[in-house]
């Protein structure tokens, strides 16, 4: 296997990137996580369908997410990832601490100049 250098664009672009945030992310209870949903206006498939769980047919036909019940469930010991919980919790603005903002449109150079080089 090669060694692998860092190369001067490897290290222009270390020097520019901005250092992670370090979030709190604790597991929520189930009773966290339902308030979490119910704060939000969603149902469990709305709230399963926006992280990504899977949907079911439910045997009254609506659609239903087993993963997210099980998670709000008081009696079963499965719990959401923290991380997981803390995206949860900035889609739905509700994280403490931050909100989700679309980035600041970089201007395109006509020229095909890279900005910065």
């Amino acid at each position: 296997m090669p060694n692998a250098r860092a190369t001067s664009t490897d290290t222009a672009t270390a020097a520019v990137a901005p250092a992670p945030i370090q979030l709190s992310m604790p597991s929520p209870s189930g009773e966290q996580l339902k308030a979490a949903r119910l704060a939000a206006g969603l149902n469990q498939a709305q709230a399963a369908e926006l992280m990504g769980f899977s949907l079911q047919t439910g045997s009254r036909g609506g659609l239903q997410s087993r993963t997210w019940q099980a998670l709000e469930s008081p009696t079963d010991e499965r719990n959401m990832q923290g991380p997981v919980f803390a995206m949860f919790l900035l889609l739905t603005g509700q994280h403490p601490g931050y909100t989700l903002a679309p980035r600041q449109a970089v201007p395109v150079d006509p020229s095909g100049a890279t900005p910065g080089h």
